[in-house]
């Protein structure tokens, strides 16, 4: 009789204990909600001045804008192996914020800045190089000279670009993100006209094309970083952090720190890039279809993907500010919370392709020749690609705890394991060796995917159990 009584009681507090910890998750993904709901936008508001900067420069012709899309890689690249340390500013700045240091909330940002302005020489030489480059790696003459005219204007915005990306940082790390998302709300429009204007040479300026379209970007950048500048130094709570006092001091700890945290960050992502431009080029090898439809089922993932970044943000964020606290469950809270959040908008995502998978192929490739062909092979990439939307989602938002944590070294093994040991082998293996064309890439890019997301989602969980025991 007695150890009925024990079991049942047992029993009731296991379902108590189990009602607290589903209240606690639910109020974190309330926190976690709030904080990615901006983040979010201003990764949308990116893609929208993206789309509308290709939408210009393709009425200035089909070269062009293929020109454009080489140059535009060669500097993806570059801006790209540098952002790492910049992503970490969100993490350091969490962490001081949580441990009520106002002081190591500054240096992040001071750092952060400089190191913007640092990694901008090595970009801007190699892009103001695009043309040399390009002809090198076999582009026709002519095309490469289209893309570096571009390049030549977009070089001038690219120190407020890093530099804006340090001052998004700083305000996500204090958990108040809102202003750059107005910012970059209001850069929309602005990017439009300057386009309209620079390129087309309206209202008595002169006719710039692709140079006007690459200074317009610039100037965008430029205004949108001197507008974030301007909240951080003079509106609250931003202000009260001071944050360009002594601003000429290097602080070299925290430089190695943004180091140590963020390059592994740049390999990481160069290694997913990688894998998908690696798919370009097998599906170039099988036809011009295939490379059409693979870029179009790229260009839909890339939504879910931005998204993902955004909570992946937030989700570095709300861990670092539990480490800063050294409050160990709610590392675990934040990061499960965050990765259900990506999961189920992924979810919907991929319902959404998968039903209505032929319309989106029909509005992308509708105007190309053969299109009928290229439609349904889009169609059944969209297919074979929704199977990668969650677990694409799952993995960056992990990779943002194991971030809030300053787990990055290890996630670059797993990356190349998981990417290129078996995304890559089994891509070209069943395009190839087994024929089933873009398909099969397809298809292995989905499996690499999927252990990616696996190994991240149960690092985190165990580095964040361990943290909830030490400090249970």
């Amino acid at each position: 009789m007695s150890k009925i009584v024990e079991n049942n009681a047992s029993s009731m507090w296991q379902r108590r204990l189990g009602k607290v910890v589903g209240y606690h998750l639910l109020v974190e993904s309330w926190e976690v909600a709030k904080l990615a709901f901006p983040m979010v936008l201003v990764q949308l508001g990116q893609i929208a001045i993206m789309t509308i900067n290709t939408a210009f420069i393709g009425r200035i012709g089909v070269e062009a804008l293929g020109a454009v899309a080489l140059a535009s890689k060669v500097y993806l690249f570059m801006f790209t192996l540098g952002i790492g340390p910049l992503v970490a500013v969100p993490t350091l700045t969490a962490q001081a914020f949580g441990a009520n240091d106002p002081a190591k909330v500054r240096r992040s940002l001071r750092m952060g800045l400089w190191m913007a302005m640092l990694l901008s020489i090595p970009i801007a030489a190699v892009a103001l190089r695009a043309e040399a480059l390009l002809v090198a790696l076999g582009q026709a003459p002519d095309v490469a000279r289209l893309g570096q005219q571009y390049l030549s204007g977009l070089v001038w915005g690219v120190a407020p670009a890093l530099s804006l990306l340090v001052i998004r940082g700083f305000m996500g790390g204090v958990n108040r993100p809102e202003p750059v998302f107005w910012i970059t709300l209001s850069a929309i429009p602005v990017n439009a006209l300057l386009n309209y204007l620079l390129i087309y040479g309206k209202f008595g300026l002169p006719r710039l094309e692709l140079f006007g379209s690459g200074l317009a970007t610039a100037l965008v950048n430029s205004a949108t970083f001197s507008a974030g500048l301007w909240v951080a130094t003079t509106r609250r709570p931003f202000r009260n952090y001071h944050v360009l006092a002594q601003f000429w001091r290097v602080d070299w700890p925290s430089m190695r720190q943004l180091l140590a945290v963020g390059a592994p960050i740049s390999i990481a992502f160069l290694m997913k890039d990688g894998l998908f431009s690696a798919g370009a080029l097998l599906a170039g090898l099988i036809g011009t279809s295939a490379l059409a439809a693979h870029q179009v089922t790229l260009q839909v993932a890339a939504i879910p993907s931005m998204i993902s970044f955004g909570i992946s943000t937030a989700a570095a964020v709300r861990v670092g500010n539990a480490v800063g606290r050294r409050d160990g469950y709610s590392v675990w809270r934040a990061g499960v919370a965050a990765i259900l959040i990506g999961v189920a908008i992924a979810a919907v995502w991929t319902v959404l392709v998968i039903v209505a998978r032929f319309e989106i192929a029909e509005l992308l490739l509708g105007g190309l020749p053969e299109s009928e062909t290229t439609i349904g092979l889009t169609a059944t990439l969209l297919l074979v690609g929704a199977s990668l939307f969650v677990t694409d989602a799952a993995q960056s938002i992990a990779a943002g705890g194991l971030r809030g944590l300053r787990d990055t070294r290890v996630p670059i093994l797993l990356a190349g394991t998981a990417y290129w040991v078996f995304g890559f082998s089994l891509s070209y293996i069943l395009s190839s060796e087994m024929g089933l064309g873009a398909i099969g890439i397809w298809m292995g890019i989905s499996i690499g995917t999927a252990i990616y997301a696996g190994l991240l989602v149960s690092r985190f969980l165990s580095l964040a159990n361990k943290r909830a025991q030490s400090s249970a």
